[in-house]
Protein backbone atom coordinates (compact mmCIF):
# COMPACT_ATOMS: atom_id res chain seq x y z
CA UNK A 1 0.00 0.00 0.00
CA UNK A 2 2.88 2.38 0.77
CA UNK A 3 4.33 1.79 -2.67
CA UNK A 4 0.92 2.53 -4.19
CA UNK A 5 0.08 5.58 -2.07
CA UNK A 6 3.55 7.17 -2.05
CA UNK A 7 5.65 5.45 -4.74
CA UNK A 8 8.26 8.20 -5.10
CA UNK A 9 8.98 8.39 -1.37
CA UNK A 10 9.01 4.60 -1.10
CA UNK A 11 11.51 4.04 -3.89
CA UNK A 12 13.68 6.96 -2.80
CA UNK A 13 13.73 5.46 0.68
CA UNK A 14 14.58 2.03 -0.71
CA UNK A 15 17.38 3.55 -2.81
CA UNK A 16 18.79 5.43 0.16
CA UNK A 17 18.57 2.26 2.28
CA UNK A 18 20.70 0.44 -0.29
CA UNK A 19 23.10 3.41 -0.55
CA UNK A 20 23.58 3.38 3.24
CA UNK A 21 24.53 -0.30 3.19
CA UNK A 22 26.71 -0.02 0.09
CA UNK A 23 28.57 2.96 1.56
CA UNK A 24 29.04 1.06 4.82
CA UNK A 25 30.55 -1.90 2.98
CA UNK A 26 32.72 0.39 0.83
CA UNK A 27 33.86 2.35 3.89
CA UNK A 28 34.99 -0.67 5.87
CA UNK A 29 36.46 -2.42 2.82
CA UNK A 30 38.38 0.69 1.77
CA UNK A 31 39.60 1.27 5.32
CA UNK A 32 40.90 -2.30 5.51
CA UNK A 33 42.62 -1.96 2.14
CA UNK A 34 44.07 1.44 3.08
CA UNK A 35 45.54 0.28 6.40
CA UNK A 36 46.97 -2.93 4.93
CA UNK A 37 48.34 -1.24 1.82
CA UNK A 38 49.93 1.56 3.87
CA UNK A 39 51.55 -0.97 6.19
CA UNK A 40 52.85 -3.01 3.25
CA UNK A 41 54.26 0.15 1.63
CA UNK A 42 56.00 1.05 4.86
CA UNK A 43 57.55 -2.39 5.20
CA UNK A 44 58.75 -2.20 1.60
CA UNK A 45 60.33 1.22 2.20
CA UNK A 46 57.85 2.97 -0.10
CA UNK A 47 55.93 4.93 2.54
CA UNK A 48 57.10 8.27 1.23
CA UNK A 49 55.60 7.68 -2.19
CA UNK A 50 52.39 5.99 -1.04
CA UNK A 51 49.30 8.10 -1.85
CA UNK A 52 47.43 8.60 1.40
CA UNK A 53 45.35 11.61 0.38
CA UNK A 54 42.89 10.13 -2.06
CA UNK A 55 42.06 7.04 0.07
CA UNK A 56 41.67 9.16 3.20
CA UNK A 57 39.45 11.60 1.29
CA UNK A 58 37.30 8.69 0.12
CA UNK A 59 37.04 7.42 3.69
CA UNK A 60 35.78 10.81 4.85
CA UNK A 61 33.38 11.05 1.90
CA UNK A 62 31.93 7.61 2.56
CA UNK A 63 31.59 8.28 6.30
CA UNK A 64 29.80 11.60 5.85
CA UNK A 65 27.80 10.38 2.87
CA UNK A 66 26.62 7.34 4.81
CA UNK A 67 25.41 9.53 7.69
CA UNK A 68 23.56 11.86 5.31
CA UNK A 69 22.01 8.94 3.41
CA UNK A 70 20.92 7.31 6.67
CA UNK A 71 19.20 10.52 7.74
CA UNK A 72 17.44 10.88 4.39
CA UNK A 73 16.41 7.22 4.40
CA UNK A 74 14.90 7.52 7.87
CA UNK A 75 13.00 10.68 6.99
CA UNK A 76 11.63 9.43 3.67
CA UNK A 77 10.71 5.89 4.68
CA UNK A 78 9.11 6.90 7.98
CA UNK A 79 7.24 9.77 6.35
CA UNK A 80 5.92 7.50 3.59
CA UNK A 81 5.00 4.83 6.14
CA UNK A 82 3.16 7.23 8.44
CA UNK A 83 1.25 8.81 5.54
CA UNK A 84 0.26 5.40 4.19
CA UNK A 85 -0.89 4.27 7.64
CA UNK A 86 -2.93 7.45 7.95
CA UNK A 87 -4.65 6.63 4.66
CA UNK A 88 -5.11 3.04 5.83
CA UNK A 89 -6.79 4.14 9.07
CA UNK A 90 -9.13 6.38 7.10
CA UNK A 91 -10.08 3.57 4.74
CA UNK A 92 -10.60 1.16 7.63
CA UNK A 93 -12.88 3.55 9.50
CA UNK A 94 -14.78 4.34 6.31
CA UNK A 95 -15.22 0.63 5.69
CA UNK A 96 -16.59 0.07 9.18
CA UNK A 97 -18.90 3.07 8.99
CA UNK A 98 -20.42 1.77 5.75
CA UNK A 99 -20.42 -1.89 6.76
CA UNK A 100 -23.68 -3.86 6.51
CA UNK A 101 -25.91 -3.36 9.51
CA UNK A 102 -25.78 -7.05 10.43
CA UNK A 103 -22.04 -6.81 10.82
CA UNK A 104 -22.00 -3.38 12.41
CA UNK A 105 -24.26 -4.43 15.29
CA UNK A 106 -21.76 -7.15 16.19
CA UNK A 107 -18.95 -4.63 16.60
CA UNK A 108 -18.05 -3.47 20.09
CA UNK A 109 -16.46 -0.02 20.20
CA UNK A 110 -13.53 -0.49 22.62
CA UNK A 111 -12.62 -3.95 21.31
CA UNK A 112 -12.84 -2.87 17.66
CA UNK A 113 -10.80 0.28 18.25
CA UNK A 114 -8.26 -1.72 20.23
CA UNK A 115 -7.90 -4.30 17.45
CA UNK A 116 -7.68 -1.72 14.67
CA UNK A 117 -5.03 0.25 16.55
CA UNK A 118 -2.95 -2.84 17.23
CA UNK A 119 -3.29 -4.12 13.65
CA UNK A 120 -2.24 -0.84 12.04
CA UNK A 121 0.66 -0.53 14.49
CA UNK A 122 1.76 -4.03 13.52
CA UNK A 123 1.65 -3.17 9.82
CA UNK A 124 4.14 -0.32 10.19
CA UNK A 125 6.81 -3.00 10.60
CA UNK A 126 6.12 -4.48 7.15
CA UNK A 127 7.94 -1.78 5.17
CA UNK A 128 10.39 -0.68 7.84
CA UNK A 129 11.51 -4.05 9.18
CA UNK A 130 10.76 -6.44 6.34
CA UNK A 131 10.33 -5.08 2.80
CA UNK A 132 12.92 -2.29 2.76
CA UNK A 133 15.64 -4.24 4.64
CA UNK A 134 15.20 -7.23 2.31
CA UNK A 135 15.30 -5.11 -0.87
CA UNK A 136 18.25 -3.03 0.33
CA UNK A 137 20.10 -6.10 1.63
CA UNK A 138 19.71 -8.04 -1.61
CA UNK A 139 20.78 -5.06 -3.69
CA UNK A 140 23.86 -4.55 -1.52
CA UNK A 141 24.78 -8.23 -1.60
CA UNK A 142 24.72 -8.32 -5.40
CA UNK A 143 26.63 -5.04 -5.75
CA UNK A 144 29.21 -6.40 -3.33
CA UNK A 145 29.36 -9.68 -5.26
CA UNK A 146 30.31 -8.01 -8.54
CA UNK A 147 32.68 -5.58 -6.84
CA UNK A 148 34.51 -8.32 -4.94
CA UNK A 149 34.63 -10.41 -8.09
CA UNK A 150 36.36 -7.55 -9.89
CA UNK A 151 38.74 -6.52 -7.09
CA UNK A 152 39.41 -9.71 -5.12
CA UNK A 153 38.27 -12.69 -7.12
CA UNK A 154 35.35 -14.97 -7.88
CA UNK A 155 36.00 -17.50 -5.04
CA UNK A 156 35.72 -14.83 -2.34
CA UNK A 157 32.75 -13.07 -4.00
CA UNK A 158 30.85 -16.34 -4.48
CA UNK A 159 31.56 -17.52 -0.93
CA UNK A 160 30.32 -14.26 0.57
CA UNK A 161 27.11 -14.13 -1.53
CA UNK A 162 26.10 -17.76 -1.07
CA UNK A 163 27.17 -17.85 2.56
CA UNK A 164 25.04 -14.87 3.59
CA UNK A 165 22.01 -15.68 1.44
CA UNK A 166 21.85 -19.38 2.28
CA UNK A 167 22.72 -18.91 5.93
CA UNK A 168 20.21 -16.12 6.48
CA UNK A 169 17.50 -18.05 4.66
CA UNK A 170 17.95 -20.93 7.09
CA UNK A 171 18.03 -18.62 10.14
CA UNK A 172 14.98 -16.66 8.95
CA UNK A 173 12.97 -19.82 8.28
CA UNK A 174 13.84 -21.42 11.59
CA UNK A 175 13.10 -18.24 13.55
CA UNK A 176 9.86 -17.64 11.70
CA UNK A 177 8.75 -21.24 12.27
CA UNK A 178 9.21 -20.84 16.01
CA UNK A 179 8.37 -17.18 16.54
CA UNK A 180 5.43 -16.68 14.17
CA UNK A 181 2.95 -18.65 16.33
CA UNK A 182 4.35 -16.93 19.42
CA UNK A 183 3.90 -13.45 17.94
CA UNK A 184 0.31 -14.24 16.92
CA UNK A 185 -0.54 -15.61 20.35
CA UNK A 186 1.24 -12.71 22.06
CA UNK A 187 -0.82 -10.22 20.05
CA UNK A 188 -4.06 -12.04 20.93
CA UNK A 189 -3.02 -12.04 24.60
CA UNK A 190 -2.17 -8.33 24.45
CA UNK A 191 -5.57 -7.50 22.99
CA UNK A 192 -7.29 -9.69 25.58
CA UNK A 193 -5.42 -7.87 28.32
CA UNK A 194 -6.38 -4.44 26.98
CA UNK A 195 -10.03 -5.48 26.54
CA UNK A 196 -10.23 -6.82 30.09
CA UNK A 197 -8.55 -3.72 31.45
CA UNK A 198 -11.02 -1.49 29.62
CA UNK A 199 -13.92 -3.57 30.98
CA UNK A 200 -12.44 -3.33 34.48
CA UNK A 201 -12.28 0.47 34.28
CA UNK A 202 -15.55 1.16 32.46
CA UNK A 203 -17.70 -1.41 34.27
CA UNK A 204 -16.25 -0.80 37.74
CA UNK A 205 -19.60 0.26 39.33
CA UNK A 206 -21.48 -2.76 37.93
CA UNK A 207 -18.65 -5.14 38.86
CA UNK A 208 -18.65 -3.75 42.39
CA UNK A 209 -22.43 -4.12 42.74
CA UNK A 210 -22.38 -7.75 41.62
CA UNK A 211 -19.23 -8.63 43.58
CA UNK A 212 -17.17 -9.34 40.46
CA UNK A 213 -14.57 -6.59 40.79
CA UNK A 214 -11.91 -8.84 42.31
CA UNK A 215 -12.57 -11.60 39.79
CA UNK A 216 -12.26 -9.15 36.88
CA UNK A 217 -9.04 -7.74 38.32
CA UNK A 218 -7.64 -11.27 38.64
CA UNK A 219 -8.67 -12.08 35.06
CA UNK A 220 -6.91 -8.91 33.88
CA UNK A 221 -3.73 -9.83 35.75
CA UNK A 222 -3.88 -13.37 34.35
CA UNK A 223 -4.10 -11.97 30.80
CA UNK A 224 -1.18 -9.65 31.52
CA UNK A 225 0.90 -12.55 32.87
CA UNK A 226 0.18 -14.62 29.77
CA UNK A 227 1.01 -11.68 27.51
CA UNK A 228 4.30 -11.09 29.31
CA UNK A 229 5.28 -14.76 29.15
CA UNK A 230 4.56 -15.00 25.42
CA UNK A 231 6.53 -11.81 24.80
CA UNK A 232 9.41 -13.27 26.78
CA UNK A 233 9.38 -16.42 24.66
CA UNK A 234 9.22 -14.33 21.48
CA UNK A 235 12.12 -12.20 22.69
CA UNK A 236 14.12 -15.36 23.44
CA UNK A 237 13.56 -16.60 19.87
CA UNK A 238 14.67 -13.22 18.51
CA UNK A 239 17.82 -13.29 20.65
CA UNK A 240 18.66 -16.75 19.39
CA UNK A 241 18.23 -15.47 15.84
CA UNK A 242 20.54 -12.57 16.68
CA UNK A 243 23.18 -14.94 18.04
CA UNK A 244 22.89 -17.13 14.94
CA UNK A 245 23.22 -14.05 12.73
CA UNK A 246 26.39 -13.00 14.55
CA UNK A 247 27.82 -16.50 14.18
CA UNK A 248 26.93 -16.50 10.48
CA UNK A 249 28.77 -13.23 9.98
CA UNK A 250 31.83 -14.58 11.78
CA UNK A 251 31.85 -17.80 9.74
CA UNK A 252 31.45 -16.02 6.40
CA UNK A 253 34.10 -13.42 7.32
CA UNK A 254 36.48 -16.15 8.49
CA UNK A 255 35.97 -18.07 5.25
CA UNK A 256 36.56 -14.91 3.25
CA UNK A 257 39.83 -14.29 5.10
CA UNK A 258 40.99 -17.88 4.59
CA UNK A 259 40.23 -17.77 0.86
CA UNK A 260 42.00 -14.42 0.61
CA UNK A 261 45.11 -15.82 2.31
CA UNK A 262 45.15 -18.77 -0.08
CA UNK A 263 44.89 -16.43 -3.05
CA UNK A 264 47.69 -14.22 -1.68
CA UNK A 265 49.90 -17.26 -1.19
CA UNK A 266 49.14 -18.28 -4.77
CA UNK A 267 50.11 -14.80 -5.96
CA UNK A 268 46.66 -14.15 -7.41
CA UNK A 269 46.03 -10.93 -5.40
CA UNK A 270 47.91 -8.53 -3.20
CA UNK A 271 47.49 -8.75 0.61
CA UNK A 272 45.66 -5.40 0.68
CA UNK A 273 42.88 -6.80 -1.53
CA UNK A 274 42.54 -9.84 0.72
CA UNK A 275 42.03 -7.40 3.60
CA UNK A 276 39.49 -5.50 1.50
CA UNK A 277 37.50 -8.71 0.99
CA UNK A 278 37.61 -9.57 4.69
CA UNK A 279 36.50 -6.14 5.96
CA UNK A 280 33.82 -5.84 3.29
CA UNK A 281 32.47 -9.21 4.41
CA UNK A 282 32.31 -7.96 8.00
CA UNK A 283 30.35 -4.91 6.87
CA UNK A 284 27.92 -7.04 4.88
CA UNK A 285 26.68 -8.53 8.15
CA UNK A 286 24.67 -5.30 8.49
CA UNK A 287 22.49 -6.39 5.55
CA UNK A 288 21.09 -9.36 7.47
CA UNK A 289 20.91 -7.93 11.01
CA UNK A 290 17.40 -6.35 10.70
CA UNK A 291 15.83 -9.61 9.54
CA UNK A 292 15.93 -11.24 12.95
CA UNK A 293 13.24 -8.90 14.28
CA UNK A 294 11.19 -9.25 11.12
CA UNK A 295 11.30 -13.03 11.48
CA UNK A 296 10.12 -12.81 15.10
CA UNK A 297 7.18 -10.52 14.28
CA UNK A 298 6.10 -11.84 10.88
CA UNK A 299 3.28 -13.86 12.41
CA UNK A 300 1.81 -10.74 13.99
CA UNK A 301 2.24 -8.80 10.74
CA UNK A 302 0.58 -11.52 8.65
CA UNK A 303 -2.38 -11.83 11.01
CA UNK A 304 -2.84 -8.05 11.10
CA UNK A 305 -2.65 -7.87 7.29
CA UNK A 306 -5.29 -10.60 6.99
CA UNK A 307 -7.73 -8.79 9.28
CA UNK A 308 -7.08 -5.37 7.77
CA UNK A 309 -7.58 -6.61 4.20
CA UNK A 310 -10.96 -8.00 5.28
CA UNK A 311 -11.98 -4.70 6.85
CA UNK A 312 -10.88 -2.40 4.04
CA UNK A 313 -13.59 -0.38 2.39
CA UNK A 314 -14.82 -1.94 -0.82
CA UNK A 315 -15.95 0.34 -3.64
CA UNK A 316 -19.63 1.12 -3.40
CA UNK A 317 -21.95 0.87 -6.38
CA UNK A 318 -23.56 4.25 -7.04
CA UNK A 319 -27.32 4.51 -6.93
CA UNK A 320 -29.12 4.12 -10.23
CA UNK A 321 -31.53 6.92 -9.40
CA UNK A 322 -31.71 9.95 -7.14
CA UNK A 323 -35.39 10.57 -6.44
CA UNK A 324 -36.57 14.14 -6.71
CA UNK A 325 -40.14 13.45 -5.74
CA UNK A 326 -41.79 13.13 -2.38
CA UNK A 327 -40.57 10.19 -0.32
CA UNK A 328 -44.12 8.87 -0.04
CA UNK A 329 -45.86 6.55 -0.37
CA UNK A 330 -43.92 3.70 1.18
CA UNK A 331 -44.92 0.35 -0.31
CA UNK A 332 -43.98 -3.26 0.46
CA UNK A 333 -44.94 -5.82 -2.19
CA UNK A 334 -44.73 -9.55 -1.40
CA UNK A 335 -41.60 -9.04 0.71
CA UNK A 336 -39.78 -12.00 2.24
CA UNK A 337 -36.93 -11.46 4.70
CA UNK A 338 -34.44 -14.01 5.98
CA UNK A 339 -32.78 -14.16 9.36
CA UNK A 340 -29.29 -12.59 9.30
CA UNK A 341 -26.63 -14.78 7.64
CA UNK A 342 -29.14 -17.61 7.03
CA UNK A 343 -31.67 -18.77 4.46
CA UNK A 344 -34.35 -19.16 7.12
CA UNK A 345 -37.32 -16.85 6.39
CA UNK A 346 -38.47 -14.66 9.27
CA UNK A 347 -41.07 -12.66 7.32
CA UNK A 348 -42.93 -14.18 4.37
CA UNK A 349 -44.87 -12.52 1.57
CA UNK A 350 -45.67 -9.29 3.44
CA UNK A 351 -47.46 -6.46 1.65
CA UNK A 352 -48.70 -3.13 2.97
CA UNK A 353 -48.33 0.60 2.34
CA UNK A 354 -48.09 3.77 4.40
CA UNK A 355 -49.35 7.16 3.28
CA UNK A 356 -48.36 10.64 4.39
CA UNK A 357 -49.67 11.55 7.85
CA UNK A 358 -50.53 7.92 8.67
CA UNK A 359 -49.42 5.99 11.75
CA UNK A 360 -49.16 2.21 11.40
CA UNK A 361 -48.31 -0.28 14.14
CA UNK A 362 -46.54 -3.56 13.38
CA UNK A 363 -47.76 -6.13 15.84
CA UNK A 364 -46.82 -9.67 16.66
CA UNK A 365 -44.99 -11.76 19.27
CA UNK A 366 -41.33 -11.18 20.11
CA UNK A 367 -39.07 -12.58 17.41
CA UNK A 368 -41.75 -12.38 14.73
CA UNK A 369 -39.64 -10.00 12.63
CA UNK A 370 -40.96 -6.51 13.42
CA UNK A 371 -37.48 -5.05 13.93
CA UNK A 372 -36.24 -6.80 10.79
CA UNK A 373 -38.99 -5.17 8.72
CA UNK A 374 -37.91 -1.74 10.00
CA UNK A 375 -34.30 -2.51 9.11
CA UNK A 376 -35.34 -3.56 5.60
CA UNK A 377 -37.30 -0.33 5.14
CA UNK A 378 -34.17 1.61 6.12
CA UNK A 379 -32.14 -0.50 3.65
CA UNK A 380 -30.16 -2.09 6.47
CA UNK A 381 -31.38 -5.64 5.83
CA UNK A 382 -31.46 -7.37 2.42
CA UNK A 383 -34.77 -8.25 0.80
CA UNK A 384 -34.83 -11.92 -0.19
CA UNK A 385 -37.97 -11.71 -2.35
CA UNK A 386 -40.39 -8.98 -3.41
CA UNK A 387 -39.59 -5.28 -3.39
CA UNK A 388 -39.83 -2.14 -1.29
CA UNK A 389 -40.54 1.15 -3.07
CA UNK A 390 -40.31 4.65 -1.68
CA UNK A 391 -41.54 7.62 -3.65
CA UNK A 392 -42.04 5.40 -6.68
CA UNK A 393 -38.43 4.14 -6.69
CA UNK A 394 -37.06 0.85 -5.46
CA UNK A 395 -35.30 1.50 -2.18
CA UNK A 396 -32.06 0.00 -3.53
CA UNK A 397 -31.97 2.75 -6.17
CA UNK A 398 -31.96 5.58 -3.67
CA UNK A 399 -28.88 7.69 -3.14
CA UNK A 400 -27.61 6.96 0.38
CA UNK A 401 -27.69 10.56 1.59
CA UNK A 402 -31.11 11.22 0.07
CA UNK A 403 -32.50 8.11 1.76
CA UNK A 404 -31.10 9.12 5.16
CA UNK A 405 -32.55 12.60 4.79
CA UNK A 406 -36.07 11.24 4.20
CA UNK A 407 -36.09 8.05 6.31
CA UNK A 408 -35.08 7.91 9.98
CA UNK A 409 -34.92 4.76 12.07
CA UNK A 410 -34.84 4.64 15.86
CA UNK A 411 -33.62 1.17 16.82
CA UNK A 412 -34.06 -0.54 20.16
CA UNK A 413 -30.46 0.22 21.10
CA UNK A 414 -29.51 3.73 20.05
CA UNK A 415 -26.17 4.99 21.27
CA UNK A 416 -25.49 8.02 23.45
CA UNK A 417 -21.92 9.18 23.86
CA UNK A 418 -20.28 11.03 26.70
CA UNK A 419 -20.96 14.78 26.52
CA UNK A 420 -23.72 17.28 27.08
CA UNK A 421 -27.34 17.04 26.00
CA UNK A 422 -26.69 19.85 23.52
CA UNK A 423 -23.81 17.88 21.98
CA UNK A 424 -25.97 14.74 21.76
CA UNK A 425 -28.63 16.64 19.78
CA UNK A 426 -26.12 18.55 17.65
CA UNK A 427 -24.81 15.22 16.43
CA UNK A 428 -27.81 15.15 14.08
CA UNK A 429 -28.47 18.88 13.63
CA UNK A 430 -25.28 20.85 14.34
CA UNK A 431 -26.80 24.16 13.17
CA UNK A 432 -29.94 24.04 15.31
CA UNK A 433 -30.25 26.82 17.88
CA UNK A 434 -31.20 26.22 21.50
CA UNK A 435 -34.84 27.15 20.89
CA UNK A 436 -35.20 24.32 18.35
CA UNK A 437 -33.52 21.92 20.75
CA UNK A 438 -35.87 22.83 23.59
CA UNK A 439 -38.84 22.43 21.24
CA UNK A 440 -37.92 18.84 20.43
CA UNK A 441 -37.25 18.11 24.12
CA UNK A 442 -40.78 19.36 24.88
CA UNK A 443 -42.09 16.89 22.28
CA UNK A 444 -40.50 13.92 24.07
CA UNK A 445 -41.46 15.22 27.54
CA UNK A 446 -37.86 15.79 28.66
CA UNK A 447 -37.81 19.58 29.00
CA UNK A 448 -38.97 19.69 32.63
CA UNK A 449 -36.54 16.97 33.64
CA UNK A 450 -33.57 18.77 32.11
CA UNK A 451 -34.69 22.20 33.34
CA UNK A 452 -34.44 20.86 36.87
CA UNK A 453 -30.78 20.05 36.20
CA UNK A 454 -28.34 21.97 33.96
CA UNK A 455 -30.58 22.23 30.93
CA UNK A 456 -28.85 21.63 27.63
CA UNK A 457 -25.52 21.63 29.47
CA UNK A 458 -26.50 18.56 31.49
CA UNK A 459 -23.53 16.22 31.21
CA UNK A 460 -24.07 12.60 30.22
CA UNK A 461 -21.68 9.77 30.88
CA UNK A 462 -20.82 6.93 28.55
CA UNK A 463 -23.94 5.31 27.04
CA UNK A 464 -26.12 8.03 28.54
CA UNK A 465 -25.16 7.51 32.18
CA UNK A 466 -26.94 10.08 34.30
CA UNK A 467 -30.32 9.43 32.68
CA UNK A 468 -32.79 6.69 33.43
CA UNK A 469 -33.54 4.12 30.75
CA UNK A 470 -36.74 5.88 29.70
CA UNK A 471 -35.07 9.31 29.68
CA UNK A 472 -32.18 8.07 27.56
CA UNK A 473 -34.67 6.49 25.18
CA UNK A 474 -36.56 9.77 24.80
CA UNK A 475 -33.35 11.70 24.20
CA UNK A 476 -32.46 9.44 21.29
CA UNK A 477 -36.02 9.88 20.03
CA UNK A 478 -35.58 13.67 20.20
CA UNK A 479 -32.40 13.34 18.20
CA UNK A 480 -34.27 11.37 15.52
CA UNK A 481 -37.06 13.96 15.37
CA UNK A 482 -34.57 16.76 14.67
CA UNK A 483 -34.10 15.35 11.16
CA UNK A 484 -37.81 15.99 10.45
CA UNK A 485 -38.02 12.89 8.22
CA UNK A 486 -40.82 12.07 5.82
CA UNK A 487 -40.77 8.47 7.06
CA UNK A 488 -40.16 7.77 10.76
CA UNK A 489 -39.48 4.16 11.79
CA UNK A 490 -39.74 3.55 15.55
CA UNK A 491 -38.82 0.34 17.33
CA UNK A 492 -40.60 0.28 20.70
CA UNK A 493 -40.32 4.07 21.18
CA UNK A 494 -42.17 4.21 24.53
CA UNK A 495 -40.29 1.41 26.26
CA UNK A 496 -39.77 2.23 29.93
CA UNK A 497 -42.55 4.85 30.04
CA UNK A 498 -45.83 4.77 31.87
CA UNK A 499 -48.97 4.77 29.74
CA UNK A 500 -49.81 8.46 30.35
CA UNK A 501 -46.33 9.73 29.42
CA UNK A 502 -46.14 7.35 26.46
CA UNK A 503 -49.42 8.69 25.05
CA UNK A 504 -48.24 12.30 25.46
CA UNK A 505 -45.00 11.49 23.63
CA UNK A 506 -46.83 9.81 20.72
CA UNK A 507 -49.33 12.65 20.40
CA UNK A 508 -46.52 15.23 20.46
CA UNK A 509 -44.60 13.34 17.76
CA UNK A 510 -47.62 13.39 15.48
CA UNK A 511 -48.14 17.09 16.13
CA UNK A 512 -44.44 17.79 15.47
CA UNK A 513 -44.45 15.75 12.23
CA UNK A 514 -48.02 16.08 10.92
CA UNK A 515 -47.23 14.89 7.39
CA UNK A 516 -44.77 12.12 8.17
CA UNK A 517 -45.53 8.45 7.71
CA UNK A 518 -44.84 6.75 11.06
CA UNK A 519 -44.33 3.00 11.39
CA UNK A 520 -44.04 1.61 14.92
CA UNK A 521 -42.83 -1.85 15.92
CA UNK A 522 -45.31 -1.95 18.78
CA UNK A 523 -45.28 -3.95 22.00
CA UNK A 524 -47.11 -1.56 24.32
CA UNK A 525 -50.89 -1.35 24.23
CA UNK A 526 -50.70 2.46 24.11
CA UNK A 527 -48.69 2.28 20.87
CA UNK A 528 -51.19 -0.06 19.23
CA UNK A 529 -54.18 2.01 20.34
CA UNK A 530 -52.58 5.23 19.12
CA UNK A 531 -51.96 3.88 15.60
CA UNK A 532 -54.43 4.53 12.79
CA UNK A 533 -54.25 0.84 11.89
CA UNK A 534 -52.22 -2.26 12.63
CA UNK A 535 -50.32 -4.69 10.43
CA UNK A 536 -49.90 -8.07 12.15
CA UNK A 537 -46.85 -10.26 11.63
CA UNK A 538 -47.53 -13.90 12.31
Amino acid sequence: MIQREHPVAFWRGALLSAIVLIMGVALLGLSGWFITAAAAAGLAGMGTVFDIFRPSAMVRFLALGRAAARYGERVLTHDATLRALEALRTRLLSGLLTAPYARMVRLRGPQTLNRLTADVDALDGVPLRLVLPVLAGLATQFVAFFTLWALVGLPVALWVLLGYLAGMAVIFWQTMRKAAPLSRRAEVAAQAFRARLIDLIRARPDLTIYGRLTAQAEATMTADTRRTELRRQQDHAERLAGAATQMLGAVVAGGSLWLGILMVQAGAIAPAFAALGFFATLALAETIAPLRRAASEIGRMAEAARRVSRDLLEPTVPATATPEVSALPLLLESVTLHRPATEVPIVKNMSFSIAAGETVALTGPSGAGKSTVLLALAQLHPVAEGQITLGGHRIEAWDEQALRDDVTLLTQRSALMSGTVREALHLVAPKCDDAALWQVLEVVQLADTLNARDGLDTHLGTRGQGLSGGEARRLTLARALLKRPKVLLLDEPTEGLDAETALKVLQSIRHFLPDAAILIAAHQAVEIEFADRTVPIK
